[in-house]
Parts: structure tokens; C-alpha cells; sequence
């Protein structure tokens, strides 16, 4: 039951440093209970790397007085003896929501728009900045008794909810009616990609999450600077912690990236919750200046008895439950501080137990120590307090009956500010040992060994050659040890029932299987004769090949640029040389530096292209791979703000599979869901690196818009019927609205003399002023010529082009419009009818609008499409009989002169990116093959690699999948479960489920 305890809150929060309420009146009799305690021949862990033989510690109310083997012992001390008990610091929880209550709003019948919160707080409820965890605290002792149980004598604790949550709180883990300290209110604010509980619509993605957080916080800026236009306590708030140390926490590792642009942006400094998954490419990672929380949770191994639903389980389930071990060893080893959480555990028990796993994978244990100790409470700013067992520490300390991470130790109590709290039950005697037992005239032998809070029995016959366990059952209480066994299988049982005598053996009395009474004594054997069962933890080993990105086909190491010679290929240079025969093609330093005839192999890796065909990579101008966390922000019908560059995924599969079918680049387009949708991602497919490896530097910005059913919700449901525009009328007057306002959004940023002029930085205007100031360039999904017409004649009167119609089944009919306009249609090869804008669409439409003059290209948006691109080029041959080698510009320099690229890529020429392909055959042929698929001039792809690959993952699955067989935790087996892989296209709307 949770105690309030508001007013008592108070009257401590700001008396820091003292421990408990001094302004409480005496009740009844005042309490006399001894004051000084001396814990006496310990061993004491100071800190993970001072460690004390043979030392006392002198505690005095709730703070340790003195420590070391010379500490004076105050006579008014009570004494306690420690031997063979070692002291450490109670462990300090930093990502806790403990005394800190979050009421979770169900989500309503209807999308919601604005805030649902009347008070003064920010437009979104995903912002609550606001919140002070130490205004909300309250006791909650069944929460920390299990917590004290773990190990914790401290936490900071937050609301966890939402994106922006407030200031945290440190607390310590004693009762209310002993000692209760709240430590101090920390500074420390904590923050998530995650919306919580909120009901408003927007965000429904992770990009949107990101736009959202970014937009709070130049709000924040902008309030600071002294606006009379609102009170805003949320942005009062969030302006103070803009100063202030925080926490973000992060769903998996690229999240750390994408959360320190921000940090960085604004000038903070976080610390990343988060960081189990770093081992992948923890090179990316380091000495980069981040700190981490990481909440320990190593995956468990699933149940792999049925080989047909195990063929089912993905090759990074099964490499992460073989690598994820040795993570925070790899951390270490490359000084990336952290510290450990139990937050990613349903149990908090199996925390030491973690701890134990990541010790077996590689990791110190005086560095896991610190990890759970010291670490955490510098992180939090309260290493003063806590974290060491030093002089004049709140006396928050461990005992346990040996050293913490060994197998058989345990904890047997958890003092919290000097007030002992019971841990584990400790038998009245220690009966654990080695025995020798006689029975009916047979001799056995015992071995005894501590188990939870009782014995673990082994007992076998001492026979010659019989080495036969027999089963065996220990249990004890008070002073008795009771004993069971059966001499064998088809026997019954033995029950004894002993004390231990002065000498150390065992003796009572019992009942044999027949009934008859008898007496027994268990003699202390020689412990040379048999030693207890050794439980020490195994070195985890990794069994398989450790691969970029941690998938299938991964690279064992992450491509490099080669200087290679294709010799005697023939080239299709999209040039004005057309197709040469019997070519060569050199490439060096990620560029194409000569093409010609018998070129020297001096010093070069030679590739024979006889009788193959070597194009420049297929670029796919509209695609939606390689993405995290959605491809729609369908909160708002303008979402100019949110970029698919922060989402971008370098591990997707996808990635690897379209750069088997000779994808070399590709525009990562936000979806369909709204007019004015997010801002693109110009990519290379380089399966395995980082999301910024992958991004095309110093590429022009471009910016998805959309036309049709999709943006006025005609096909969302009966539940989204009330965003503005519902209607194709109502999406017009939304665009000139949006252009409207960043002009006039412009002119007071330009007309503004002082601060509080000044308007606020917008981030969905400042990306439209973009558009119109023709730094960013528009993709605009389409079907109806209506439609088309009208956005053309919208950008003209704006004065702006749209850049490239995608999807554009119908451009047929407009196409003299669309070259006179300048804008390009990237469009489908043969897709229609399946839905009813598009009913109009025909096969001819390439060859149509090309016939025109307009730029085309054909696009995938579609990740299975992605892979086949070259056989979709074809169909304009066979469709309106466009020319080879026009058909393969359409998805080579075409789509680059869409996106501005076609100086950098899109042909085979001399100072272009080496962006290569070579083919088995004729490349608008379906017996074509990529048989090498450069990227920047590394090999990212090769038909030879796959198969070496292919079993490679094959052995690596098996030797993981018998680890798996010969896991000792069979309780802890997950069952075999196949994860669908998450596809996005434009209509993806999975928010909406």
C-alpha cells in the first residue's frame, strides 16, 4: 500500500543532508535504540578496486564514521562479527519509476489533435516537462523491499512517460517509519523517443518523436528569450533543463546518434540509457564521448527442440543470444563508461545473475562492481552520498557470505542509511560440508552444499567402482537438518532427522524405508576424500563469425575500396559513347578513373568481364528499406518538420537484397499520409555500415508530398474523419495555406528588430521557405491528372517546380504539361487496379511520357520490386518500344537527374563514383545476374561471396542452435517464434492498428 506523504516530503526534501525527519514530535516513548554499530573482521569493498582484509566498519545513525582494519571501536558500540562476510556498497538503480506513480490514458475512440491537458502546458502531451518526481513521490515499501532485495540502496526515479518527462529524484530504499531519505531532487531531467501515454495523434512515428523533441526544445529557447505572447509551464520548464544533465532513453543503438544530434543542437550533454545491442559495431561507439545505463538483459535461449519451427528464427536472434555476453566487456575494453541497470529485467532478481553472464562473456568483475556502485552514482550527482563505502557515506551497504559474483554466494542483508534489512535467511548452523554416513551396514558418501536458504545433498556409495548419485533431499530448520534418500531407484526412502555435535558431525535420529526406528550418525569426512561441487561459471564463447550487420550475408569485415580492373566487359556508359564492347573500366579510390582497351593490371584486382556487361548501379528514385520505426508521421496533414534521415536503418535485409539485384542508391521517401509529408534520405546501399555512412553528403535536400485518397483519410476508417482536408479541394487551399504562412513566417524573421519580435524557429516553415527558396525539391506521389494539374499550378503561382511526380500513373495524359512545367515522372512499370484512382493507369505510360520529353525513371516503392529493377526497365522496351539503352537510363542516370546526382552517379564515366554493376547477362534480360555490385568501389556485393556466406550462416546456425540444445536454464527457454519482417511501402499505416 503506498503511504502519502507529501508534507513529510517536504520538511526533508530541503533539510539534505539529513537523513530522517528531524521536526517529528516524540510519540509515546522516546526511541533509546543503539546509535553506533561496528561491523568487525569483514572483508570491505571500499570501491570496486579498494578492498580491506580483515577491516571493520564503524557506522553512527545512518552515516559510516570510519573503515579500515585500525578503525577504533567506540564503546558504546554494538559489535558484529563479520567474519567471513564481505561488505560492498548497495548497488544504486538509475532508470527507476519507484514512488513516482504514472496514470496511462487509454487511447480514445477518435484521433486527437491538441492537448488534452487543461492546464498551461505545451500543445503536445508527449512533453511533459513539467513533471517533478520529487513533488510527486511517495513511499512505496513493498516496491522497496524487493528492490533492497536485489542489492539497490538508492534510486533515481522519473515519470516514465512520454518524451520529454521532467526532473528526477534520488531516493533511498528505507522504510517510513525508519529511516527515509530522499537524497536530493535532482536536475537531471530524463527523456525518450517514446509518447507515452499521450492521446494526442502526433507522433505516430519515430522520426515524428525526434521532429517533436527538436521543436520543444527551440520553443523552450525562444520562450527563454522573453516572449509576452503565453505562459507555458511545460517550456519553462524544458528551458531550465536545456542547462541541466539528463538521461535519454534510447529502443535500441542507432537511437544514440539520433538523441545526440539533438543533445548537440542545443548544448547538452546526456547520458544514453540504452547500449545492449552496442557490441554490433561498438567501434562506432567509441571515443565519441558517451556514457551509458545500460539495462542488463541478455537474451534467453529459445527452444529449439523442433527443427521446423527453429528454421524459422532469424539469424540476429540467434547471433545476438551468442554475442550480446561479451557487450559490456567489449565496452570496456574500449573505455566506454557505464553503468548497469536491472530496468530491462521483468525479474530484478536475475540482476547478479546477469551481472554473472556478462562476467562469464569477458567482463571484470571490479568493473561490474562499479558499474552497479560508483559509476551510477557519479552519473546521477550524488557520488557524495553514496556508490563507495567511505567516511561520511549514508551508510547503504551489502553483506554477503563471499565475494558478490561467485555462483554460490549470497546476499544476506541489505543495509539501507545503517538499518539492517534481512536479504536471505541464514540457517541457524552451518551444516554445508563433506560426510561420511553408515546405513544398514553400508557406507555413503554426503556433501552438503548451501542452496537458497537451505542445502543442496549429494550422496553416493562408497563402493569400488560404483559412482552411482542417489537421489537426495535436504531441508533444515532452526538447529535440525532433515535428510531424505533412496539407496536405489526401487528403493523407499531414508528420513533423518540431526544436530551438529561439538566436533562438527551430524546426529539423530530416523526411520528406514520398512519403518523401523534407528539412530545415524554423518561423520565430517576428509575433505581430500570429497570436495563439495564446484559451480563455477563457464567463459561464454562466442560459436559463431562475428559479421557487419549481425544478420544474414553480413560482412566479416566492413567493405573497402579497392583498386580494381574489369577487363574486356561490355559497357553501357549511359553516355554519349553509348555501349562499348571489349571494354576495360579501372576504379580507384572510389571513383571511376579510366575507361578503355588493355588497360595495365600492375598492382590492381583484375574482375574478368568477358562476355559480361558492366552498368553504373540502378538508383531508385522512391523507396521506402532501410527504415526504423515507420515510414508515416500521419499526426499532422503537414509534416515538413520530420526527416527520414534521422530513421535511416543500415541493417535492414532489404539493403542487402536489392544490392544483389545491382542497387547501388536510392531516395528514401516518407509515405503518403499527409499533403506535405517529411524530407528524404539520398542513400547508398551499404549494408552492414553506419545510418551516416549511408547518407549521400552534400546531396540537395528533397521532400515528399502526396496527392489522392491517401491524405484526405478516405481510406483510413471511420474513425479518421475529422483532420483537415477531407476533401482533394481542401488539400489545394492546405498547400497555399502552408506557402502563405512561410512567407509571412518569413518576413517577420526578416522585419524583426529585437528578441521578442522575433517569431519562433519553425521547423515545418522553415523546410516550406526551402521549397520555396528552391533548396529543397519535392517528390509528389500521384495518380489523378487533376490533381497533377493542380499542384503544377500551385508551385507556379508560388514560385517554385515540383521536381519529380512519382507514382504518376496518369501522366500520359499530361505529360506536354509536366515537360513544360520541368517536372520528371518516376512511375511504375505495369502496375494498376488496385484501387480505384488508379484504373486509368496503362503499361505505355513510360514510353509515353518520355516520348514527351520528360525525364523518367521506374521505381520500386516496394521492397521485393527493389530487387528486379532491370526487369522492370525492360517492359518500357516491350511497352512502347523505348530503346535499351533509354530503358536502362530510366533507372540509372534518369532517376540521378532526378535527384540531382547525375554529376556523381548514373553512368560509367571518368570522375564519377565508382558505383559498378557487373552482369552475368544482357541486364534487361531476366537471366541477368549481378555478379558484382560495387559501391564508392568497395565490394558490397559478389555472387562468389553469397555462396561462401550462405554456408557460412548455415554452420554458424547450427553450431548456435546446439549451444542453444545444451543451455542449462531450460526454465528460462523462449519459445520458437518466427518474427515477420516489417516492410514499409506508401500506404503503410500500421499506426493505425
Amino acid at each position: 500500500m503506498r503511504i502519502k506523504f507529501l508534507g513529510f516530503l517536504c520538511a526533508i526534501i530541503w533539510a539534505f543532508p539529513l537523513a530522517a525527519q528531524e521536526t517529528r514530535p516524540v510519540a509515546g516513548i522516546a526511541d533509546k535504540a543503539v546509535e553506533v554499530h561496528a561491523y568487525t573482521n569483514a572483508t570491505i569493498h571500499v570501491t570496486a578496486n579498494q578492498i580491506l582484509e580483515n577491516a571493520t566498519l564503524i557506522v553512527s545513525k545512518n552515516r559510516i564514521q570510519a573503515v579500515g582494519a585500525q578503525a577504533a571501536i567506540p564503546a558504546n558500540a554494538v559489535v558484529h562479527n563479520m567474519e567471513g562476510k564481505h561488505l560492498y556498497p548497495s548497488f544504486v538503480e538509475l532508470n527507476s519509476g519507484y514512488g513516482v506513480e504514472v496514470q496511462n490514458n487509454k487511447e480514445g475512440k477518435y484521433p486527437v489533435y491538441d492537448k488534452t491537458n487543461p492546464a498551461a502546458t505545451y500543445w503536445n502531451d508527449a512533453i511533459r516537462a513539467q513533471m517533478d518526481a520529487a513533488e510527486m513521490f511517495t513511499v512505496d515499501e513493498k516496491d522497496a523491499k524487493a528492490l533492497r532485495s536485489h542489492g539497490f540502496g538508492t534510486v533515481v526515479s522519473h515519470h516514465q512517460d512520454g518524451i520529454a518527462r521532467g526532473r528526477a529524484v534520488a531516493a533511498t530504499l528505507g522504510e517510513q517509519t525508519a529511516n527515509v531519505s530522499v537524497v536530493k531532487p535532482l536536475l537531471h531531467a530524463f527523456y525518450s523517443f517514446d509518447k507515452g501515454s499521450s492521446k494526442v495523434s502526433y507522433p505516430t512515428s519515430l522520426m515524428g518523436s525526434i521532429a517533436l523533441l527538436e521543436q520543444a526544445f527551440h520553443d523552450a529557447k525562444w520562450y527563454e528569450e522573453g516572449t509576452d505572447l503565453e505562459r507555458n509551464i511545460s517550456l519553462e520548464s524544458l528551458a531550465k533543463q536545456r542547462k541541466a544533465p539528463g538521461f535519454f532513453i534510447c529502443k535500441d543503438k542507432w537511437d544514440v546518434p539520433r538523441a545526440d544530434a539533438i543533445a548537440k543542437q542545443f548544448g547538452m550533454n546526456w547520458i544514453y540509457v540504452g547500449g545492449m545491442d552496442l557490441y554490433e559495431n561498438i567501434d562506432a561507439f567509441a571515443n565519441k564521448g558517451y556514457r551509458f545505463v545500460v539495462p542488463i538483459n541478455h537474451p534467453k535461449a529459445y527452444d529449439v527442440s523442433d527443427p521446423l519451427a527453429t528454421a524459422m528464427l532469424g539469424m540476429e536472434d540467434l547471433k545476438a543470444y551468442d554475442w550480446a555476453p561479451t557487450n559490456l566487456a567489449k565496452m570496456a575494453e574500449r573505455n566506454i563508461p557505464f553503468a548497469i541497470s536491472a530496468s530491462g529485467l521483468d525479474k530484478k532478481g536475475n540482476l547478479i545473475a546477469e551481472v554473472q553472464t556478462a562476467i562469464a562473456g569477458g567482463l571484470d568483475p571490479k568493473k561490474a562492481l562499479a558499474a552497479l556502485t560508483s559509476i551510477p552514482a557519479e552519473f546521477a550527482g550524488i557520488a557524495k552520498e553514496v556508490g563507495t563505502l567511505e567516511k561520511g557515506k549514508l551508510a547503504n551497504f551489502l553483506v554477503t557470505d563471499g565475494p558478490i559474483f561467485e555462483k554460490k554466494t549470497k546476499v544476506l542483508s541489505n543495509h539501507v542509511q545503517g538499518k539492517d534489512y534481512t536479504v536471505t535467511e541464514t540457517p541457524t548452523v552451518d551444516f554445508s560440508g563433506n560426510y561420511t554416513i553408515s546405513l544398514d551396514g553400508k557406507e555413503y558418501h554426503l556433501t552438503l552444499n548451501p542452496d537458497k536458504d537451505s542445502y543442496k545433498a549429494s550422496l553416493k556409495a562408497i563402493a569400488d567402482g560404483d559412482t552411482t548419485k542417489l537421489k537426495a533431499m535436504a531441508s533444515t530448520q532452526g538447529y535440525a537438518l532433515s535428510l531424505a534418500f533412496k539407496p536405489n531407484e526401487d528403493a523407499s526412502y531414508y528420513r533423518l532427522n540431526g544436530h551438529k555435535d561439538a566436533q562438527g558431525n551430524i546426529a539423530g535420529t530416523g526411520q528406514k524405508p520398512s519403518g523401523e526406528r534407528m539412530r545415524f550418525t554423518a561423520s565430517v569426512a576428509d575433505p581430500a576424500d570429497e570436495k563439495p561441487e564446484e559451480d563455477e561459471m563457464e567463459p561464454w564463447k562466442p560459436v559463431s563469425t562475428f559479421t557487419y550487420p549481425q544478420k544474414a550475408f553480413g560482412h566479416a569485415s566492413t567493405p573497402q575500396q579497392e583498386n580494381i580492373l574489369v577487363r574486356n566487359a561490355t559497357v553501357w556508359t549511359n553516355e554519349k559513347e553509348g555501349i562499348l564492347e571489349n571494354t576495360d573500366v579501372l576504379i580507384a579510390g572510389g571513383k571511376i578513373v579510366q575507361v578503355g582497351k588493355n588497360l595495365p593490371a600492375a598492382g590492381r584486382t583484375v574482375i574478368d568481364g568477358t562476355g559480361k556487361h558492366l552498368t553504373s548501379g540502378i538508383i531508385d528514385e522512391h523507396s521506402h528499406i532501410a527504415l526504423s520505426r515507420g515510414v508515416n508521421e500521419a499526426g499532422q496533414a503537414i509534416s515538413a518538420e520530420v526527416s527520414i534521415g534521422n530513421v535511416v536503418n543500415p541493417e535492414d535485409i532489404n539493403i542487402y537484397r536489392q544490392l544483389s539485384g545491382g542497387v547501388t542508391a536510392a531516395q528514401l521517401l516518407h509515405g503518403s499520409a499527409n499533403p506535405i509529408g517529411g524530407q528524404s534520405a539520398l542513400v547508398k546501399l551499404k549494408y552492414g555500415s553506419t545510418p551516416e555512412e549511408m547518407k549521400i553528403s552534400n546531396a540537395d535536400g528533397f521532400i515528399k508530398f502526396a496527392l489522392g485518397e491517401n491524405v484526405k483519410q478516405s481510406n483510413w476508417g471511420d474513425r479518421n474523419t475529422t483532420r483537415y482536408p477531407q476533401t482533394r479541394m481542401g488539400v489545394e487551399q492546405l498547400y497555399y495555406d502552408a506557402f502563405i504562412r512561410a512567407q509571412e513566417y518569413a518576413a517577420k524573421k526578416q522585419n524583426a528588430r529585437t528578441a521578442k519580435d522575433r517569431p519562433r524557429y519553425d521547423m515545418e516553415l522553415e523546410v516550406l521557405l526551402e521549397i520555396l527558396n528552391s533548396k529543397r525539391f519535392v517528390s509528389c506521389h500521384s495518380y489523378i491528372q487533376s490533381e497533377i494539374n493542380m499542384l503544377m499550378h500551385v508551385a507556379d503561382s508560388m514560385g517554385f517546380t515540383i521536381n519529380t511526380f512519382t507514382h504518376i500513373l496518369e501522366g500520359y495524359k499530361v505529360a506536354d504539361k509536366m515537360a513544360e512545367h520541368g517536372a520528371s515522372g518516376s512511375t511504375f512499370s505495369d502496375w494498376w487496379a488496385y484501387k480505384f484512382e488508379v484504373k486509368d493507369a496503362i503499361p505505355y505510360n513510360a514510353a509515353l511520357m518520355h516520348e514527351q520529353g520528360v525525364n523518367v525513371g521506374i521505381n520500386s516503392d516496394d521492397a521485393e520490386m527493389g530487387r528486379r529493377l532491370n526487369q522492370e526497365a525492360s517492359k518500357a522496351v516491350k511497352y512502347g518500344g523505348v530503346s535499351e539503352e533509354e530503358a536502362w537510363k530510366m533507372v540509372t542516370l534518369n532517376p540521378a537527374k532526378m535527384l540531382h546526382l547525375d554529376n556523381r552517379m548514373g553512368s560509367i564515366k571518368v570522375g564519377k563514383d565508382a558505383d559498378v554493376v557487373l552482369w552475368s547477362h544482357h541486364p534487361l534480360t531476366q537471366e541477368a545476374r549481378a555478379l558484382y555490385t560495387l559501391v564508392d568501389g568497395a565490394i558490397y556485393y559478389s555472387e562468389e561471396q553469397e555462396q561462401l556466406r550462405y554456408e557460412r550462416d548455415r554452420e554458424d546456425r547450427e553450431r548456435i542452435i546446439q549451444k542453444m540444445m545444451e543451455d542449462k536454464h531450460e526454465d528460462k527457454k523462449k519459445p520458437t517464434r518466427a518474427k515477420r519482417e516489417k516492410i514499409y511501402d506508401c500506404e503503410d499505416f500500421d499506426f493505425l492498428k
